[in-house]
């Protein structure tokens, strides 16, 4: 399911014109997107959480070369699937 269809799906479900819908993805996205630069975790419960992981600093290997490489220590975003949606999944 790629943007649109999300669109499209969050208009059917929820009786939302898909300009609305659309808007309020965006925005839902923005706040997850602001929160994780702030470095919060969200957690909404019964669907997972959103947070921000550490990775640290490690060796790695070009490819093309084999020559060993540095690759820097990155904050990188994670989400951690809640029960609900496990079940609903599973």
């Amino acid at each position: 399911m790629n943007k649109s269809e999300l669109i499209d799906a969050m208009a059917t479900e929820s009786g939302l014109t898909k300009a609305d819908a659309g808007k309020a993805l965006d925005g839902f996205l923005a706040a997850i997107t602001s929160g994780l630069e702030k470095g919060e975790n969200i957690a909404l419960v019964g669907f997972g959480t959103f947070s921000v992981k550490s990775r640290a600093e490690r060796k790695g290997r070009n490819p093309q070369t084999g020559a060993e490489i540095t690759i820097k220590a990155a904050k990188i975003p994670s989400f951690k699937a809640g029960k609900g949606l496990k079940d609903a999944v599973n």
